[in-house]
């Protein structure tokens, strides 16, 4: 499967805060920038955040297998490795989790390695993975 990158863009009001977490907590690699935007390269899709002083982001969430899951919210599928790294980097930078690093569907189709955070500004992410690939889309 080939897979294009997405592009997203997500507001924050202290650009600096979002720029510092984005860079050395998630470690991605940042790009162009201007005085009230940056590019970061996300795990190889472009996310840009924008300095938006007056944003104030809502709480809206819908309940997945027995945990309260934030809507929106954005991430990737990372490789099985690479989302216990990350999972221990985040546990070291002492992490508010609104979901642990957890396994959800246990044993059912569809099971995976998932946790939710929020960024400097409560936009929620959230990353998972799959022992096996084949279960991304699977019913």
């Amino acid at each position: 499967m080939s897979i294009q990158p997405f592009h997203i863009a997500i507001p924050v009001k202290n650009l600096e805060k979002c720029r510092t977490f984005y860079r050395d907590i998630l470690q991605c690699e940042e790009g162009r920038s201007a005085a009230h935007w940056v590019d970061f390269n996300f795990f190889g899709h472009q996310l840009v955040i924008h300095q938006k002083e007056d944003f104030t982001p809502q709480r809206i969430s819908n309940v997945v297998d027995g945990h309260d899951v934030p809507v929106p919210h954005f991430g990737v599928v990372l490789t099985w490795e690479v989302w216990l790294d990350l999972a221990n980097r985040l546990k070291a930078n002492n992490t508010r989790f609104i979901i642990e690093p957890t396994i959800r569907f246990e044993g059912k189709v569809g099971e995976q390695a998932t946790l939710f955070f929020n960024d400097p500004e409560n936009n929620a992410l959230e990353f998972k993975a799959f022992k096996d690939l084949n279960q991304l889309f699977a019913k």
